[in-house]
């Protein structure tokens, strides 16, 4: 009988840390302060030391904490904000609902993540941000960016939505820079299927910056301080306490967890080796200046995506395409008239990447299972098959 994988499994998860989350939620329910109580503030204060800044404040969604973001730094009608077409809707739909203009800059074709080298070229007299996304695990490379931003008087909004815990350009002996502390604003997301994921939807934003702490904190609450005096006009974005309560407890696990997922994609690095020589165009996640990658998702690409893709899902492994539409060629962005070849780079992932399963709980008996069905599945194509 054939191993069947699936791309991802909360339920193993959750039973390791049944008892632990229902007597969580249970806290919660016996108080019942179900909006920013106080698990909400022991939750911002974890998030702010694990992340390395001052500040931390929990908001409804990864998509909300990119949103109030915005919002703090004024971002508005008619303004520009440069980021990679690379990525979740998110990080370009949070910048229309504002009137803006999301100005999409091509990825490095190695990290996926924005390519620095092209940023300046899109810079005009109304770009405001820009948006790096520090996609599937890895930070983008941050310091070109940062002297650009410098030099242009430019603020930088990092997505690190995928990228918890990640870290960019350790030195020897020491740690890099934590994703959300670099730039101006961190935003992350707390979706159930994130290293660190809620029951439901969530988000935190990150900063050193105490007025724009303050801004953020200010703004999920309809801009109103104290109740009922509106001081600025916000949204109602509050994390819930219960979701709090519950990332709590997985937060315990977390650093472990991250362990697992780096161990799992060793793995796959090794298991790959001899497919590499044979399968002209395969290629295996780089991982940049030594970072600390967390592994959010493990994305390969691949000759024959589409075909692999189905094949897979016959022989029982779960996989997913992050993200098979750059948001350039969106129906929703024609209005901004891009065209198909204008950002080569996403548009060549879009058609060849391929995430396969990685989760702390996967086996090494289902890391051999996926891997090798991928081997059989291009040694047919070889035949003819």
């Amino acid at each position: 009988m054939k191993t069947k994988v699936s791309f991802f499994d909360l339920a193993v998860q959750f039973k390791s840390i049944e008892d632990e989350i229902k007597s969580a939620m249970d806290d919660v329910f016996q108080t019942q302060q179900f909006i920013l109580g106080s698990k909400v503030k022991v939750l911002e204060e974890t998030i702010a030391q694990y992340c390395r800044t001052r500040y931390a404040i929990g908001v409804a969604s990864g998509s909300d904490a990119l949103l109030l973001s915005l919002m703090a730094l004024g971002i508005g009608t008619g303004d520009e904000v440069l980021l990679p077409p690379f990525t979740f809707f998110a990080t370009a739909g949070s910048v229309s609902r504002l009137g803006a203009i999301p100005v999409f800059v091509d990825i490095d074709q190695e990290t996926f993540n924005i390519d620095p080298s092209k940023i300046e070229e899109k810079i005009t007299s109304r770009t405001k941000a820009i948006i790096p996304v520090h996609l599937f695990g890895q930070c983008a490379d941050m310091d070109p960016l940062l002297k650009i931003a410098k030099k242009k008087k430019l603020f930088i909004i990092e997505d690190a939505a995928q990228a918890l815990g990640a870290e960019y350009k350790p030195k020897p002996g020491s740690d890099g820079r934590r994703a959300g502390q670099i730039g101006d604003l961190g935003c992350f997301s707390f979706y159930p299927t994130k290293n660190l994921g809620a029951f439901g939807d969530g988000g935190m934003v990150v900063t050193d910056n105490l007025d724009l702490a303050e801004k953020v904190r200010l703004l999920r609450v309809h801009g109103s301080q104290p109740k009922y005096f509106h001081k600025r006009i916000g949204i109602n974005s509050r994390l819930d306490t219960i979701q709090a309560a519950i990332l709590l407890v997985k937060f315990k696990h977390l650093e472990k967890w991250t362990i697992e997922r780096q161990k799992k994609a060793e793995r796959y690095q090794l298991l790959f080796q001899d497919l590499l020589s044979s399968v002209n165009g395969l290629k295996l996640p780089t991982i940049q200046y030594q970072n600390r990658h967390i592994f959010h998702q493990y994305v390969i690409r691949v000759p024959e995506r589409d075909r692999l893709k189905k094949y897979l899902t016959e022989e029982g492994v779960g996989t997913d395409i992050y993200y098979p539409v750059p948001l350039h060629l969106q129906e929703c962005y024609s209005f901004l008239k891009y065209h198909r070849g204008d950002l080569p780079n996403s548009e060549k992932a879009s058609e060849e990447v391929l995430a396969l399963p990685i989760y702390p709980e996967l086996t090494e008996g289902q890391q051999w299972a996926v891997v090798d069905r991928i081997k059989a599945f291009y040694k047919r194509r070889a035949q003819g098959a």
